[in-house]
């Protein structure tokens, strides 16, 4: 190894139980054209035959195979960083693998720039077999002014020296898409990305992204972690808007959906939210406000909404501005962000809105959504026929990802709101929800689907 012991770039596979994957990750980095590196193999306790595979590997001068019993991937990410003697480093999941020319354009790409930490590139999504998928092209970050949308995990060259300077990963959250690192990261250091494909993304059944909710979970984590580390103070008032069964024949605000009334869903979650230190309800309903105040009583304050506010087809923003005028009449201090609840979305969590809330100090945005991602095909009528909006199938373009509002989750600061007339806009973030947190019961279907998830969770946990 004396002669590799000033390497450019390590690489490191991290690995637990894809001896079936791992081979082709290892050949892809042993066959790159550039070959100033070296290469840590790192086997997370595996229970396969991922052992046998790699010891095939260790008479390799460039390969080192690293033995631990389990420990998750941010233990194995900080392992790697204190064995790694690289200028640049780069993780490798063991069931991708690396285009021939990746290090080459990657490192070439941090050598001539000095000032940038993190460069990343597109990449192909294969699927089990390997096929190929799609072509997933990035934004190029010439022009990007918003960093909430981070960079791959894995596949990424950084330099070393700066996560020595963070101090590696954050070994509290296990379940990490890099996500973590990129909130810290972007705070200090400049990133850059390549637009080429230059890695293959295998998904597949065992992929941890298909726990969405658990990564995005932990993606919420860590936002709330890194408010708090830059001391966020930004506090929001929650204004629940209520039509009420008298002003709206087909309202449910009332009805009980386990146990408790719908609106009582989005009031608790805004109870229960870090970041609100107010919540108001307003409605032109008399037994809306009575419910209210007999079940919160000075936890909740109650506005008695204009009726022609009210009204179908009036937006909301007239309704907030006067929440904000009996708000200052009361003797409260104008809050510095509000946050608009619909009650049509009962499993929206107190971790949402404070989520929302620390996308809007830590991206400096005037506003945030709650979305969810959609992957199906849109088409438009053009006069002579449909045609679809994504033109390709084979090449997804981020600047081209749909995302449509979920969740009944806005939140802007109050600033923003009276100069613009307007709850969002401007520059605007977004919070992704899990499937369950964006349901809108809109219908008598999507009611029934809500009691069914509530007798169901009734079921597994004993409680609403």
């Amino acid at each position: 190894m004396s002669a590799f012991a000033n390497p450019l770039i390590s690489v490191y596979v991290a690995n637990h139980n894809y001896g079936r994957y791992i081979s082709q990750a290892i050949e892809s980095v042993i066959g790159q054209t550039l070959q100033d590196f070296e290469l840590l193999v790192i086997d997370d306790g595996s229970t396969d035959d991922s052992r046998a595979v790699i010891e095939r590997y260790r008479g390799h001068p460039r390969v080192t195979p690293i033995f631990q019993n389990n420990q998750g991937l941010s233990v194995t990410n900080n392992i790697a960083l204190r064995a790694s003697r690289g200028k640049y480093i780069m993780r490798l999941d063991a069931d991708d693998w690396l285009d021939a020319h990746a290090l080459e354009v990657l490192a070439g790409t941090l050598e001539r720039n000095p000032d940038v930490g993190m460069v990343f590139p597109d990449y192909y999504h294969v699927d089990e077999k390997g096929g190929v998928i799609e072509i997933v092209r990035r934004h190029d970050f010439k022009d990007v002014t918003l960093y909430d949308q981070p960079a791959h995990g894995a596949c990424t060259l950084i330099r070393r020296d700066c996560l020595l300077e963070l101090e590696g990963y954050d070994e509290g959250f296990r379940c990490q898409d890099g996500y973590e690192l990129w909130v810290r990261f972007i705070e200090r250091y400049k990133v850059k990305n390549i637009n080429l494909p230059l890695f293959y993304y295998r998904q597949h059944g065992a992929s941890l992204t298909r726990n969405e909710k658990r990564i995005l979970d932990t993606r919420n984590q860590i936002l709330a972690r890194q408010a708090k580390l830059n001391g966020g103070h930004l506090k929001m008032a929650a204004i629940v808007p209520v039509r009420g069964p008298s002003f709206e024949t087909n309202s449910l605000a009332l009805e009980p959906l386990g146990g408790r009334a719908l609106i009582d869903w989005s009031i608790e979650a805004a109870l229960r939210a870090e970041r609100v230190d107010t919540v108001v309800v307003t409605s032109p309903d008399a037994a809306v406000l009575d419910h209210i105040a007999a079940r919160y009583g000075s936890a909740v304050l109650t506005h008695k909404r204009d009726p022609g506010l009210a009204l179908p087809n009036t937006g909301i923003e007239p309704t907030i501005l006067s929440v904000l005028e009996f708000l200052s009449a009361a003797g409260h201090p104008e809050p510095l962000a509000l946050a608009d609840l619909s009650i049509e979305s009962p499993f929206r969590s107190s971790r949402h809105i404070d989520t929302a809330g620390n996308v809007l100090e830590l991206f400096d945005t005037d506003s945030v959504i709650a979305v969810r991602p959609e992957t199906n095909q849109f088409y438009s009528h053009d006069g002579t026929g449909l045609k679809p909006v994504r033109q390709s199938s084979t090449l997804r373009l981020e600047r081209n990802e749909l995302f449509r509002e979920a969740g009944g989750l806005r939140v802007c600061r109050t600033a923003f709101l009276r100069e613009q007339s307007r709850i969002s806009g401007g520059r605007l973030g977004h919070v992704v929800l899990d499937q369950r947190a964006a349901i809108n019961i809109r219908s008598k279907l999507d009611w029934e689907i809500a009691e069914a998830l509530v007798s169901t969770e009734e079921g597994s946990h004993g409680s609403a």
